[in-house]
This record gives C-alpha cells, sequence and structure tokens, in this order.
C-alpha cells in the first residue's frame, strides 16, 4: 500500500471519529465497530490498499498486539485505586483464577470432543480463547478513580489480570505440543511456569511502580525536579516492568498491570482527598502551564497530579492502538480460511462456558444477579486473544492446526466486536439507571 494512502485512510478514519464520537456515545455502536468495517474497506475485499495476512506477518502481528496490550494493562492498572486488602479485589480474582480456568476447561473439552483435537491443541484453544481483553473493553470499565462500582471494577480487574493468568495455559498447551519443555509429569511447568512466573511478575511490578513512583515524588516535592516528560515515565515504566520481568521468567503483563495499580495505590495513600483531584483536573485544564508546573510539585498535589498525568496519556496511547490492531483484523479476514467449528465454538463459548464459568466463580459472592448476568455477557474477546495466537505460531505450531487456530481465534474476536459493541450502550445505560433507582 503506497504511504500517502495509507496516511489519507488513517488521517480520514481519525477524524472522522473524533468529530462523531459523542454522537457514539448515544448509539449502540462501538468505536471498534466502525474501525472494523474501516479494516475490510482497505482490505482485497474492499479497496485493496492493505494485504495483512495472518499467516505470513505473524512477528509483526505478535509485536503489534503485544505493546497495546501492556498499555491497556498499565491504563487498567491506574484505574484501580483500592489497595489489595479491599475486599473489592475478589470479584476480579475469582473471574481472573476460578472462572478463566473453567473457561479453559470448557473450550478445550469442547475442542477434544467434536473437533478431535490433541490434547496439547485443545489446551492451546481454550487459553487463547479465555482471557477478556482489557483495550475493547473501556466501555464497561471504571470511568475514573475511586469509582466503587463492582461490576466496573470487576471487569477492569478481571482484563487487567487474566491477560496475564492465561499464559500458564499457553506454555502448558505448547508443552503438551512438544513445543515448549515442561519436564517430567509436568514439573517444570508447575515449578516455573505456573508459579514462579505468576507470582513473580506482580511482585517485580509492583516494586518498581513503587519505587519508580517514589523517586519521582520526591524529586518533585523536595527538588521541584523531574517536571514533564510524564509520557516518558508512563512508557519508561511499562517498559522497565515488562523487561525486567522477562529477564526472570517471570509474566511480564501481570508485571506491567502491578506497576499501574501501584502507582495508583502510591497516589491514594498519600493524596486520598477530593481537594488534590479537583486541584490537578484545575490545572490539567487551564491554559497556563505554569499552573501545573506548580501543582506537579505542590507536597499535597504531586502524587494526584502524577497519576492523573499518567492515566491521561495512557488512555490516549490506548485509543490509538485500538485504531491500529482493530484495522488489522479487518484488514487480514480476506485471508482466513474459516473453519466449520465457528458456527458451534463462538455461541458456545458466548452463551454457555462463560456464563457458566462467571456463574460459578461468583458463587456466593457479594455481586447481585444483575452483575453477575452482565459479568457473564460482557467476556469481551480481542487484542489478547489476538496476541497468544501469535504467540503460539511464532514457537512452531503446525501450518495444519495453526489455520484452524486463526480462524476460531478471528472469529470469536470479530464476533465479539459485533455483539458486544451493539449491546454495550443499551445494557450499560439500564445498569447505571437500576443503580441510580437503587441509590435512592
Amino acid at each position: 500500500m503506497d504511504f500517502a494512502a495509507w496516511s489519507i485512510v488513517v488521517g480520514l478514519l481519525l477524524i472522522v471519529m473524533a468529530l462523531s464520537s459523542t454522537v457514539l456515545e448515544r448509539l449502540p455502536l462501538s468505536t471498534a465497530m466502525l474501525y472494523l468495517v474501516a479494516g475490510l474497506a482497505v482490505s482485497p475485499l474492499g479497496m485493496h490498499l492493505l494485504h495483512a495476512d495472518p499467516h505470513k506477518n505473524t512477528v509483526l502481528l505478535e509485536r503489534l498486539t503485544e505493546v497495546v496490550v501492556l498499555v491497556s494493562l498499565f491504563t487498567a492498572g491506574l484505574k484501580l485505586s483500592p489497595g489489595l486488602g479491599d475486599r473489592r479485589w475478589l470479584l476480579p480474582l475469582r473471574l481472573a483464577l476460578t472462572s478463566m480456568v473453567i473457561t479453559v476447561l470448557g473450550v478445550a473439552l469442547a475442542a477434544w470432543l467434536i473437533l478431535d483435537w490433541p490434547v496439547g491443541a485443545c489446551i492451546l484453544l481454550g487459553a487463547i480463547l479465555a482471557p477478556t481483553d482489557p483495550v475493547l473493553a473501556s466501555d464497561v470499565q471504571v470511568n475514573r478513580p475511586g469509582d466503587r462500582d463492582r461490576l466496573r471494577f470487576a471487569l477492569t480487574g478481571e482484563g487487567g489480570l487474566n491477560d496475564g493468568t492465561a499464559f500458564p495455559f499457553v506454555m502448558l498447551g505448547l508443552g503438551l505440543l512438544g513445543l515448549h519443555e515442561i519436564g517430567s509429569f509436568g514439573w517444570r511447568w508447575v515449578a516455573v511456569d505456573l508459579v514462579w512466573a505468576s507470582l513473580a511478575g506482580p511482585a517485580v511490578g509492583a516494586l518498581l511502580g513503587l519505587a519508580v513512583g517514589r523517586l519521582v515524588l520526591y524529586l518533585r516535592r523536595e527538588h521541584k525536579e523531574a517536571v514533564g516528560l510524564d509520557d516518558f515515565l508512563a512508557m519508561g515504566l511499562i517498559a522497565l516492568s515488562y523487561g525486567v520481568a522477562q529477564l526472570i521468567n517471570a509474566y511480564g503483563f501481570l508485571a506491567v498491570f502491578a506497576a499501574g495499580v501501584a502507582l495508583r495505590r502510591l497516589e491514594q495513600s498519600q493524596a486520598p482527598r477530593e481537594s488534590s483531584r479537583r486541584a490537578v483536573e484545575e490545572a490539567h485544564a487551564h491554559p497556563d502551564k505554569t499552573l501545573a508546573q506548580a501543582v506537579a510539585v505542590d507536597p499535597q498535589h504531586a502524587p494526584a497530579f502524577m497519576a492523573q498525568a499518567l492515566l491521561g496519556f495512557n488512555q490516549q496511547l490506548e485509543r490509538i492502538g485500538e485504531v491500529a490492531v482493530v484495522v488489522t483484523i479487518g484488514a487480514m479476514l480476506w485471508a482466513v480460511q474459516w473453519h466449520a467449528a465457528a458456527w458451534w465454538l463462538v455461541p458456545l463459548l458466548f452463551l454457555l462456558i462463560r456464563p457458566l464459568a462467571v456463574a460459578l466463580g461468583l458463587f456466593r459472592s457479594n455481586s447481585s444477579t444483575w452483575q453477575r448476568w452482565l459479568i457473564g455477557w460482557f467476556g469481551i474477546r480481542g487484542v489478547g486473544s489476538l496476541y497468544y495466537l501469535m504467540f503460539a505460531i511464532n514457537h512452531g505450531v503446525s501450518p495444519q492446526l495453526a489455520d484452524p487456530l486463526i480462524a476460531l481465534a478471528l472469529a470469536v474476536v470479530v464476533t465479539s466486536i459485533i455483539v458486544h459493541g451493539i449491546s454495550v450502550t443499551p445494557l450499560m445505560a439500564a445498569y447505571e439507571r437500576a443503580m441510580k433507582h437503587r441509590r435512592r
């Protein structure tokens, strides 16, 4: 595709989205649906401007989705303010552990019974399709720090956690296929891939998030230094957390999410008052940048300013990443060899396996029936599933298995973009009305 033509397409898409954002908020449409249509339009099925191929561009797609997921995980972590001692964390933990394992097993069992695949391939498919997506789920996530709504908190925390907790099952599936060392009787998988990587990742991220956050606050409060370039701080902490975690064979996704949570918790512990948040919002909105600099180094407001600046930048970066990935998904649908199993696997996942996994995972929890029903429905799949798919292909999955994996994963992701995009606005509006009525 000619670079000038690509620039025109992307430029027009971004301008249209900017002009129509307020209209889309009132319609049963999501931005991801429009990006998907744009991708189809520039693909060989439309104007022949972009020829993305999931079979040939696997390394590029893995890196693209990896970066977008990392940014989204850090953003999700920054949205969650309660400390780990808060009981609200029980819901996302139960979803990311119990419900996700049930989903992996449910998909794997269906594939084993109906597709007659080997056990490793069945588990790999379950791991690819199990995690919910933090990138495409912004409409059902926490709107602002301090939001105490159980539904939004549960979905935000689940999206941040299970993109990392799915990794052990990806490695198990690859190991059973002979593409990863799991040791005799799986001892290495249990010790390294399950226990060590799952615990070391969050520990590394939390320590780095607290250390960097405290260093920045010390320099700003005591020396009036390190002001500005908060975007560099965000990208640097994401890269540092991910790199260190990968270096010690821990899960980088969990590390980045934990770094975001640690930074937000640091802000909450040092500047919990509402006056700080109002001062920061006024400083960001004021045209005079000297006011923002003054608030940034103020001993009382510095933590809230830092957290808000990082969150604002990452949300913008997350939106750009969403455009890039979803347009690419639409642009490569032409090259997919669709598998007949998609006709039954997609509804089975969304209408039976996901609701059942949520019902079992949240059994006797403090969530309401209405909240559990919505959590069961909004199991949004997207960029995370695409990342795991490309990760598996680049680790040596055979073409005979890669083709149906690509078809099934993209069928689930595209269906999720459409059905959840149509239903999110009316369902969340009804939920908000019900919650307001309950509070009255």
